[in-house]
């Protein structure tokens, strides 16, 4: 028995020991490596959003007018709670009470809301995220919640870098990062809102197709469209793409088609859930419409506002004036990137993900001021600005990120929440 131990021990520690050790090495080494080169992007995005994040919990406190508004409408015991307010206090209710969908109508309401308010325009992933991280951690829903759009925000700048340095290298990937935390609307990002989950799925999606991985791409897709109803953008990018593969190339065709196949399932199998619930297969669409004015009129509201604001009127529908100037400046902005970045010749995923995304705004009738807010996912904007900006230098570049995050804290958060309505 001894002489079997003596014999057999050698051979296992062999086998397992110095093994284990060089894949424990290894692995140590490729973190390191990882954290070398991503660490960079990781700490440049989250300095400018705490610096952003700083000014606007700042200009809340000293301003103080949340402490006379209603909790769920901008206001609040504290400053940070107006960050789960407007819509993220019906991610919080869906986070505790799940979905009742139904069309119920105001008595005697004959202008434009004629429907009582339901948590089913808010799609689900979001929310289910919340409860899913409360539980498993024991924080409360706004605590859960703020954990997953600050993680997912950070997951969604290093998808901004990896897709940004295909074109401007390192230096333009941490410049694309760098936007990303500066961007007008970019105050959704560290708030009770699904703006941050949303375009992590979004670029990592776009980044998947890039290099040819369509089942991730057909998944994060499907995921994407459990959490906004612009995913429909993303859904036709990645379907247009991997029919342009199939078009090129015979080989592998199988994985472009289940990644068309699955690409739509979330958004659609929301759509007709509610619907179905509602009794309605257009119940959602008439919930948008009659409970909070939200309906694609084919840019007939966005032109009036555009055409109103370039003379100083303010007369329009849900007309507030700092927030929409604010939008207005953003809608100018994209409309100067958008041949820039065509320009460019990127992917056609990225052309068609940004032109409709920006197409499904601009063509709806909405509270004018969130534009600078549902721009937000159409990261390919950044870009062409950030292929420029590489040729900066480093303490330029980031003297210029740090002052327009400082100025992020009013045009980005506060404009939005206390100004407008986000």
């Amino acid at each position: 028995m001894n002489d079997t131990t003596t014999l057999t021990a050698p051979a296992a520690i062999g086998h397992f020991g110095p093994a284990a050790v060089e894949r424990g090495d290894d692995l140590r080494a490729r973190l390191f490596r990882a954290a070398g080169y991503y660490g960079p992007v990781l700490a440049l995005y989250g300095v400018l959003k705490l610096i952003g994040f700083c000014v606007f919990m700042y200009l809340l406190d000293s301003a103080g007018d949340f402490r006379e508004k209603d909790p769920r409408f901008g206001g609040g015991a504290h400053a940070w709670d107006v960050l789960a307010s407007w819509d993220g206090w019906w991610y919080q209710q869906i986070a505790a009470h799940g979905y009742d969908p139904a069309l119920v109508p105001v008595p005697g309401a004959k202008g434009l809301i004629t429907l009582e308010g339901n948590s089913a325009a808010f799609f689900p992933l979001y929310p289910a995220a919340m409860r899913m991280v409360s539980e498993g951690t024991g924080l409360g829903l706004y605590g859960a919640g703020m954990l997953v759009s600050v993680v997912a925000s950070f997951v969604a700048a290093l998808g901004i870098y990896a897709v940004a340095a295909r074109f401007g290298g390192r230096r333009g990937g941490l410049a694309a990062a760098g936007l990303w935390a500066v961007w007008p609307g970019s105050g959704m990002e560290w708030s009770a809102y699904s703006e941050s989950l949303y375009v992590a799925l979004a670029v990592w999606a776009c980044h998947a197709v890039m290099n040819d991985r369509w089942l991730t791409a057909g998944v994060l897709t499907f995921a994407a469209g459990l959490n906004r109803p612009t995913a429909v953008a993303l859904v036709a990018a990645v379907t247009v793409a991997a029919l342009m593969a199939l078009h090129r190339r015979q080989e592998d065709f199988a994985r472009p088609w289940i990644a068309t196949a699955i690409a739509p399932l979330g958004v659609v199998g929301y759509l007709l859930w509610v619907g179905n619930r509602m009794g309605d297969l257009g119940g959602y669409f008439t919930l948008q419409t009659g409970a909070w004015a939200h309906t694609f009129d084919y840019g007939e509201h966005t032109g009036n506002v555009l055409t109103s604001v370039a003379v100083g009127r303010f007369d329009y529908l849900f007309a507030f004036p700092v927030e929409d100037t604010i939008a207005v400046g953003a809608v100018l902005l994209a409309a100067l990137l958008i041949p820039l970045l065509i320009r460019l010749r990127p992917p056609a995923v990225l052309v068609i993900y940004t032109v409709l995304t920006i197409a499904l705004v601009m063509g709806s009738q909405q509270i004018f001021g969130n534009v600078s807010r549902y721009l937000l996912p159409a990261f390919p904007l950044f870009i062409p600005l950030a292929v420029k900006l590489r040729g900066v230098g480093l303490p330029t570049l980031f003297t210029l990120l740090g002052i327009t995050a400082v100025a992020s804290g009013s045009y980005a958060g506060y404009a939005l929440f206390e100004l407008g309505v986000p």
